[in-house]
């Protein structure tokens, strides 16, 4: 949250002092969950957990997880908290769409096994998978691939040929379907059983409109089995977020 060591990570002090500001600002005296947002590699695991736990203990949360933590970064916090007897994670938010599909090798099948809520972001990849950019032009301004230090990110994930590509391929699929591209994007990733709930960021209620559709219905099993194939390139590599 600054440049001070003490004041960023998952330190025992960050920790403790992050949450007690967090429900300051929120005005509440707890939260339903609490996420670690990524690993820290400057501080053990078993400080983090021990931390997690008395954050639980003191009823400041209810359940605790982490955000862009790899499968085995998972795996052995949980095998450190079956040892030290401290909370768990119950959560993991990692980035997931039709073209970052990495966790589905790994992570996705561990938390299947072990029972964790799968929360992922960037579920239209930042709005790629709208259909609203284009390759000539450039970004859309007032987006993410514009906006801030997320701008150089966005584009570095998403602003390709191959990923141009393939969304003119899903476009072809979603119009077959009778379905806007973004209602696509989301049932499909609505339809992974190790899925909970996707992270959906709306600047505008109507926005939502889609979302809540792909709910309400979702795809059978042969077009999500087509966006799968189409998609299959996506499953490849190891990216850290």
């Amino acid at each position: 949250m600054s440049e001070r060591p003490w004041d960023r990570g998952a330190s025992r002090k960050h920790i403790l002092d992050a949450i007690d500001g967090s429900l300051r600002r929120l005005r509440t005296d707890y939260v339903d969950l609490y996420q670690l947002h990524h690993p820290d590699p400057e501080t053990p695991i078993d400080e983090s957990l021990r931390a997690l736990d008395d954050v639980v203990r003191a009823g400041k949360a209810r359940y605790v997880g982490c955000s862009n933590f790899v499968a085995y970064q998972v795996a052995r916090a949980l095998g450190r908290s079956e040892v030290l007897g401290t909370v768990r994670f119950d959560s993991v938010q990692p980035r997931y769409n039709l073209l970052f599909r990495q966790i589905e090798r790994e992570l996705l099948p561990l938390c299947r096994e072990e029972g964790i809520a799968v929360i992922p972001y960037n579920p239209l990849a930042g709005g790629f998978l709208s259909g609203k950019h284009r390759r000539e032009g450039g970004p859309t301004a007032g987006t993410r691939f514009t906006l801030g230090t997320a701008a150089e990110r966005y584009q570095a994930r998403y602003w390709r040929e191959r990923e141009f590509g393939t969304v003119e391929a899903l476009r072809s699929v979603a119009a077959e379907a009778g379905l806007s591209l973004a209602r696509l994007a989301i049932a499909w990733m609505l339809a992974e059983p190790a899925v909970t709930a996707p992270i959906v960021g709306a600047s505008r209620p109507e926005q939502l409109d889609e979302v809540l559709a792909a709910v309400e219905k979702p795809i059978d099993a042969l077009l999500k089995a087509r966006l799968d194939e189409i998609t299959r390139e996506y499953r490849w590599g190891d990216d850290p977020r």
